[in-house]
């Protein structure tokens, strides 16, 4: 990988982090409590985990351009990776396999602008 393109990635991964952050805030603004951020596995990897009332939430955030790039950007692979990063999350957290499940999708447009939170993306 060219030097370039290496800066290029690490601004990309940065201005991911931020929207983690951004995204992170907005939901326990809304009451939802953080249990993890930027969960990996084999398998794939969950920007945002977080349990609200009886539902514990996968989170995938995006930053881009539009709230409609957003969404699209984020394909049924990477939606099969997350489900089945949640249920590693959840064979190796047992406390919450009662609970409900959802996934939702946090897209930032601007740099500090409000997220947008869509739940039941998927």
């Amino acid at each position: 990988m060219s030097g370039a393109q290496t800066e290029t990635k690490k601004r990309a991964e940065i201005r991911g982090r931020r929207a983690e952050v951004q995204a992170s805030l907005m939901l326990r603004l809304k009451g939802y409590r953080i249990l993890a951020r930027g969960f990996r596995t084999p398998v794939g990897e969950i920007d945002i985990v977080a349990k609200k009332g009886r539902t514990l939430v996968a989170i995938e955030v995006k930053q881009r351009a539009d709230i409609a790039q957003g969404l699209q950007a984020i394909s049924p692979r990477q939606q099969s990776r997350i489900s089945n990063a949640l249920q590693v999350y959840l064979s190796k957290n047992p406390a919450y396999q009662s609970l409900d499940q959802r996934f939702d999708a946090v897209v930032v447009v601007r740099k500090w602008g409000w997220p947008y939170h869509l739940k039941n993306a998927w």
